[in-house]
């Protein structure tokens, strides 16, 4: 038995979620609904328009988000980032460990500035992130822990690690140990602006082919070039043998190698839809790390997704993720 469920490398971002209108969206001319990379300059200028508003902070980045998540179902894992030697920095590796998540937490942390997220969420739960990377951007091989990684049941990717030169060989190398380990190998699309901006580095990440793939319905017909959910289907059975495609209120698809399963929906009036893919890829990770089949795990996944969205912020308390799973069938 290895121990560790998952290991994952992301980008390791402090989200600060501002409640949000349209029109302030309007005003501060940001893209609706997707995550923008913008530097410190543009970043503190969005912070100081909002400077009247309390945001709410919390320790995030995609996957870690999904790492504490199947620490809180039960499960065991692993996180490589890099932040900085700064308060946030401090606070992020604190709330790692009260997640009860292993990490790389290195004696000495560089000088500069963790990553922020700025998450601006509007009235009908939509969010918008705009995302300074900071030290993470320079996130590297230094922060890979090979016996952690061959001692884990998954490894877990983010796409957003296309963004970043050194991120993207890391996160390349890294999938190649795992596969040369017998570690089974998995990625998230992350975003369907970046899909479409870095598709040639995302499928060098995919490389050969993963065991697992995580999309919603926009990344996946991104990858495709097609607006049509079957053919977009059929492309990501070339390149995972296992996948998938989150549908928001429709439900998900999942591929188990053989057969499309449909995981319906859990009816939930959404307050913020922060988190919802990470949670989402925790909870399934979870499953199958316990035998579960992929009905089961994804049923477990939707069950997940559906209670976050009801309440703010980009993850579930403990307790909360245990009531899940203890509801759960």
């Amino acid at each position: 038995m290895r121990k560790y469920h998952v290991y994952g490398i992301g980008n390791a971002l402090m989200d600060l979620e501002y409640q949000v209108t349209v029109e302030d969206l309007d005003r501060l001319r940001v893209d609706k609904g997707v995550m923008t990379l913008v530097d410190e300059q543009r970043q503190t200028e969005i912070m100081d328009y909002l400077a009247a508003r309390q945001p709410r902070q919390e320790a995030g980045g995609s996957v870690a988000n999904s790492i504490i998540a199947v620490g809180q179902f039960g499960g065991t894992g692993f996180f490589s980032g890099k932040v900085a030697d700064d308060d946030l920095g401090q606070s992020y590796l604190d709330d790692l460990s009260a997640g009860g998540v292993d990490t790389n937490r290195h004696a000495v942390r560089e000088a500069g500035h963790t990553g922020r997220c700025l998450v601006l969420v509007t009235p009908d739960s939509d969010r918008t992130m705009l995302t300074y990377l900071g030290v993470s951007g320079d996130l590297c091989a230094r922060e890979l822990v090979p016996e952690a990684l061959r001692d884990a049941d998954y490894f877990y990717t983010e796409g957003y690690l296309a963004a970043s030169d050194s991120a993207h060989a890391l996160s390349i190398a890294a999938r190649e140990s795992a596969a040369a380990a017998g570690v089974k190998t998995a990625i998230s699309l992350s975003d369907p602006n970046l899909v479409t901006a870095r598709k040639t580095g995302l499928l060098a990440m995919i490389g050969p082919g993963v065991d697992l793939l995580f999309a919603n319905e926009a990344e996946a017909k991104s990858l495709a070039d097609t607006q049509d959910l079957n053919t977009a289907v059929a492309f990501l059975k070339t390149i995972a043998r296992e996948f998938a495609i989150t549908r928001g209120p429709q439900g998900a698809l999942i591929h188990d190698g053989a057969e499309l399963i449909e995981i319906a929906p859990v009816a939930v009036h959404a307050l913020d839809t922060l988190g919802a893919g990470d949670i989402f890829a925790g909870a399934l990770l979870y499953g199958l790390t316990q035998g579960w089949d992929h009905r089961r795990a994804g049923n477990l996944a939707a069950a997940a997704a559906a209670k976050l969205v009801t309440k703010l912020g980009p993850r579930l308390r403990r307790e909360e993720a245990q009531a899940v799973l203890r509801d759960f069938p």
